[in-house]
């Protein structure tokens, strides 16, 4: 046997610590920068829950079991700013990527882990398939 042979047996045998995964996680989650704003953010978020904070160096993970809502006001209040100083766009602007069903509403975002939960935000009936 040649060493390549033997190297090649070798990650053959060998298991991936990254494993794929299609079942559904319940979670839904977003990455905030690791600014001002997201630290408030973050901080508002961690006292609520099911919702997990991992502040990151250059971000923030701000992860949940099945929903989540970051309420404009309460945000705007931790910031010390007026209640309509926090809205989607600020949201948006603070935030690079996410993870589960995003709806927008003027009050709040709410992030859901299933899009089913979402359905009535978005219009989507859910009708029973017959096998």
């Amino acid at each position: 046997m040649t060493g390549y042979q033997s190297t090649k047996t070798a990650y053959k045998t060998t298991e991936s610590a990254y494993k794929s995964d299609n079942t559904s996680s319940n979670r839904c989650g977003v990455t905030l920068m690791n600014n001002q704003v997201g630290v408030v953010v973050a901080e508002v978020m961690r006292g609520k829950e099911g919702v997990h904070v991992m502040p990151l160096p250059s971000m923030i993970r701000v992860d949940a079991e099945n929903r989540m809502d970051f309420v404009y006001a309460e945000i705007s209040e931790a910031l010390g700013e007026e209640d309509d100083f926090f809205d989607a766009a600020e949201f948006e602007e603070n935030m690079s990527t996410h993870y589960g069903r995003m709806i927008h509403l003027d009050d709040r975002t709410i992030m859901f882990a299933n899009p089913e939960d979402a359905a009535e935000y978005i219009g989507f009936d859910l009708k029973a398939t017959s096998n």
